[in-house]
């Protein structure tokens, strides 16, 4: 059956909405980010809505729009956030028009990608705070891999990025997963 909706999944910083992004484009599907969608539905920032409520009620305000998201009948490809809570999503996982993907990569290339965001959502990069605080970092890195492990645990679909450029990642994604015949040229 034809995979019309594509769900990556995946610790933060490992590259979801950049490779949701060209996926998309490169498949002709509509592209949803779960962090965007949450801010849209809540009329809040992301800053705002991390810091509003216990981490369950968090996970089932995400579940709602993931559900909306996912009643939309386009193709799609659909970066979601971290969720602890996977009753959240994992109905959609092992639906017949879906392909999950975990997407994973090292700590260190994780680390490589790490950007900030002010509480306004305005993402920056600040490489000299970064890597001063480097093994703090790599280490809560390492947490949210193990945190996130049970989590993602029937997505059964696990990329290794690598840290390969996105039109690198996308091909092989595209390649690994037969999705050729729906490329946009």
């Amino acid at each position: 059956m034809r995979k019309r909706n594509i769900l990556l999944f995946g610790i933060s910083n490992v590259g979801k909405t950049t490779v949701g992004i060209h996926l998309a484009q490169r498949l002709g599907y509509a592209f949803f980010d779960l962090d965007d969608e949450v801010k849209k539905y809540y009329m809040t920032t992301l800053e705002a809505f991390v810091n509003s409520d216990i981490r369950h009620t968090r996970d089932k305000k995400r579940g709602q729009v993931i559900r909306e998201i996912m009643a939309n009948p386009e193709d799609k490809v659909f970066a979601i956030s971290p969720i602890y809570y996977a009753v959240n999503f994992n109905k959609y996982v092992s639906q017949e028009d879906v392909l999950a993907i975990e997407l994973q990569d090292t700590p260190e290339n994780i680390f490589d990608r790490l950007v900030f965001s002010d509480e306004n959502d305005v993402i920056y990069q600040d490489d000299d705070y970064k890597n001063q605080h480097k093994k703090h970092y790599i280490s809560d890195i390492k947490k949210d891999i193990t945190w996130y492990k049970k989590s993602f645990s029937k997505i059964t679909n696990k990329f290794f990025v690598n840290s390969d450029p996105v039109e690198i990642v996308v091909d092989r994604i595209i390649k690994a997963y037969q999705l050729a015949d729906r490329v946009n040229l």
